[in-house]
């Protein structure tokens, strides 16, 4: 078992920024691919980034690449989502995923623990 908690959401204007951390325990962390999605009202849960067992591999939605930022902490079993320029069209509920069964994925099935998730607003 994995349970996973987010921490940093809130309210931010556009243009600015937000970290988001998932903090992880129960099974091993260090080898679990970890991943970031994000589900807006009325819509689909998307992929947003993930990351590989390492660190060495990251992955991102084209619509946050260049601004968004995974990583990850084994020794503190700790994942974390740096948000920069931010846009009104990210807001959503964001998701921290755990997957053991693969070591890439950005398809939400591919992932088997999921966080309770945590509000990300951007004002215009």
């Amino acid at each position: 078992q994995v349970q996973l908690v987010e921490i940093g959401g809130g309210l931010v204007q556009a243009g600015g920024s937000l970290r988001l951390a998932c903090a992880a325990s129960g099974r091993t962390f260090s080898s679990n691919t970890m991943g970031w999605f994000r589900q807006a009202p009325g819509k689909e849960r998307e992929f947003v980034a993930s990351i590989n067992w390492s660190g060495g591999t990251t992955t991102y939605a084209d619509s946050v690449k260049g601004r968004f930022t995974i990583s990850r902490d084994n020794a503190k079993n700790t994942e974390y989502l740096q948000m920069n320029s931010l846009k009104p069209e990210d807001t959503a509920v964001y998701y921290c995923a755990a997957s053991t069964v693969v070591t890439y994925s950005r398809s939400r099935y591919d992932y088997n623990y999921w966080g309770q998730g945590t509000q990300v607003t951007v004002s215009s």
